[in-house]
């Protein structure tokens, strides 16, 4: 199978399938993430506690790559620690930037599969807005360019 039918099958699935897209009734932290070029929006809830994301989910509407990249995303942190979760989502917005090793890509599951966005301007902020929520949400800081 070539790499363009599995992530046309793997983005169909998270979209029509989604596991994470429902209200968590106890999550201890929200964010909402909007996209105001397009109007992508997902409401980012997380259960996170002793410093682990126990569970999460999202609600919102937008396209199948921001919907699809959120569920992934999702699939990929509920378990880790905090500080593994802002790992896979640094090396997330690397791949989306054509910086990363085919092991880093690996570490990322399915969500690898969304490599190729970075050939695709227009969908870079789609498949990045979860990863961008979540980054907000546990307190992720960007380096800034030393003056």
């Amino acid at each position: 199978m070539d790499n363009k039918t599995f992530y046309n099958e793997i983005l169909t699935d998270h979209n029509m399938h989604p596991a994470h897209k429902y209200k968590l009734e106890d999550a201890n932290m929200a964010l909402e993430g909007v996209n105001p070029s397009c109007g992508d929006d997902v409401v980012l809830q997380l259960k996170v506690e002793d410093g682990v994301v126990k569970d999460g989910a999202y609600i919102g509407d937008g396209c199948a790559v921001s919907q699809a990249s959120a569920d992934m995303m999702l699939d990929l942190v509920i378990g880790k620690p905090v500080e593994e979760a802002l790992r896979l989502r640094e090396i997330f917005m690397r791949m989306i930037k054509g910086e990363i090793t085919d092991e880093e890509r690996d570490e990322l599951e399915e969500a690898g599969v969304l490599q190729d966005i970075s050939h695709m301007p227009s969908r870079v902020k789609c498949a990045v807005l979860g990863w961008r929520t979540l980054g907000e949400m546990l307190g992720y800081k960007e380096e800034q360019p030393e003056e």
